[in-house]
């Protein structure tokens, strides 16, 4: 027998030199040909830095890789039950932090290319020169301790400035992270403000998942979302024959919500009716549901979020002022995104993370993306940057996100408006009634479409009664429908 062939595995080498000074490394051997599987286990393991388990095929080599963690994995393509393509996916479908390496005869090498393309690392053909994959090894564990690395710091950076989910390198933020910490085992009420896309509903959460107290659900509601006949029903429920509609008894949301958290987003659009109603609830933790009279006591820890200020809507006549009171007895105040712009980069890499493609390492940035990202002035938020990223992830052909995969109002910013061109052929009154209008149909067109069409609250957000929207909704010819998407 030829002292360097093994008919089916491994070819027989001398001891070369071991593997460059490293912590010992798990490398798992996935061989069907017992034979080979032992001598190339017998080979890898004279290098006194290399620790080889050994399995049979794909489904055993999955149920190691489930049990410990491996650096390496050295398959065969060709085998029983799951064979090295099955065991390739499955590595890339679970994310698994592992390099796979492939063996195959001559005959294969295409097999052997389309592994490379499934996320092989690469691959050795049989008889399997030990010099070779010895030096093949010594590269993909210094690119397996590099990638290694770059996990622990990203875990490390995920505990440093993480909060329950909640990223931020920002003072501000970290101020709004011990204020949580500080009210998360109370039971008091916590109102949050910020602009839509700061990210009211993830300070909500890491309120109710910080408390120990609270075993319940966390339920959530937009007031803003539901319509105003509907909004009493989905809050304290019905009974059966409450209503037309009302075919079955049905739990509200403080009912769903016992022993748990209620979350009232957009609290700011709660019509006054209601408002009544909510301060009463919140006063006695007691209600009825519609159509009921049985007394329904629940102990319901509410959080509030509103994208106005509820101070300046209660000025307004809006929002009445007892329950202001009511609901701000701890006020968390959410930054917008350009006020912390040292958390553009941490967050722009997290989501790219986020969105790469299976199997594939999150994508980088060019500079020049960067800079753009971080002199932009995001309306929109961390929401806005997010739906950026996702974006560019998905449209960059590289592994490199370009200036050019970047949305294009970020590019083009709206600047600010144009100066008023003054027309001496018109009288002022007659300008100033047709600026008047196109504000005024601009103001009502963005004011049905927060509202969803609804005319009523639209009304609110106006400041105009319920006749005086539906006469200008007319004047105008919007199609209320045609927001209600």
């Amino acid at each position: 027998m030829d002292p360097h062939a093994l008919g089916n595995g491994a070819a027989l080498a001398p001891v070369l030199p071991p593997l460059d000074e490293q912590p010992r490394r798990r490398i798992l051997l996935v061989e069907d040909n017992e034979t080979a599987r032992q001598e190339l286990q017998r080979l890898l393991e004279t290098d006194a830095q290399l620790r080889v388990d050994v399995t049979a095929d794909g489904a055993e080599a999955l149920q190691a890789l489930a049990r410990q963690n491996y650096s390496i994995v050295i398959t065969d393509l060709r085998m029983p039950r799951c064979d090295g393509m099955e065991l390739i996916r499955a590595v890339q479908e679970r994310r698994l932090p592992v390099t796979v390496i492939v063996t195959t005869g001559h005959g294969s090498i295409d097999e052997a290319v389309q592994a490379i393309r499934l996320g092989a690392y690469d691959f050795l053909t049989k008889p399997i020169d030990m010099a070779h994959l010895r030096l093949v090894l010594q590269r993909a564990l210094r690119e397996r301790a590099l990638q290694d690395e770059i996990a622990a710091l990203r875990t490390q950076l995920q505990d440093r400035y993480s909060f329950q989910n909640v990223l931020s390198k920002n003072a501000r933020m970290h101020a709004v992270f011990e204020l949580v910490r500080n009210v998360a085992d109370s039971n008091t009420t916590v109102l949050i403000e910020g602009e839509t896309g700061t990210g009211k509903e993830q300070i909500a959460r890491a309120i109710h998942e910080s408390s120990s107290k609270r075993a319940g659900p966390l339920v959530a509601i937009n007031c803003a979302a539901v319509p105003e006949n509907l909004l009493e029903s989905e809050l304290f429920g019905h009974e059966k024959g409450a209503f037309t509609s009302a075919v079955n008894r049905r739990q509200g949301r403080f009912e769903l919500a016992h022993g748990g958290t209620l979350f009232l987003d957009e609290v700011g659009d709660v019509p006054l009716a209601m408002q009544a109603k909510l301060l009463r609830v919140l006063q006695e933790r007691r209600f009825e549901r519609v159509g009921g009279t049985e007394v329904i006591e629940v102990d319901v820890r509410v959080i509030a979020a509103t994208n106005r200020s509820l101070q300046r809507l209660v000025k307004q006549g809006a929002f009445r002022e007892d329950l202001f009171y009511r609901l701000n007895v701890v006020k968390i105040d959410l930054p917008p995104l350009r006020e912390r712009p040292e958390d553009i980069p941490l967050l722009a890499t997290h989501f790219a993370q986020k969105y790469a493609r299976p199997g594939e390492s999150p994508k980088q940035f060019a500079p020049r993306a960067m800079e753009v990202l971080l002199g932009y002035s995001w309306p929109g938020n961390v929401r806005e940057l997010e739906n950026a990223i996702e974006r560019a992830s998905v449209t960059s052909r590289d592994q490199l996100i370009q200036v050019e995969n970047l949305p294009p109002e970020l590019l083009n910013p709206a600047g600010p408006l144009p100066p008023l061109q003054v027309d001496l052929t018109r009288s002022l009154p007659e300008l100033l009634k047709s600026v008047i209008a196109s504000i005024e149909q601009q103001y009502i067109r963005k004011a049905l479409k927060k509202a969803h069409g609804h005319v009523g609250r639209c009304a609110r957000i106006c400041g105009l009664s319920r006749r005086s929207i539906t006469s200008k909704i007319a004047e105008y010819k919007l199609d209320k429908a045609a927001f209600r998407e």
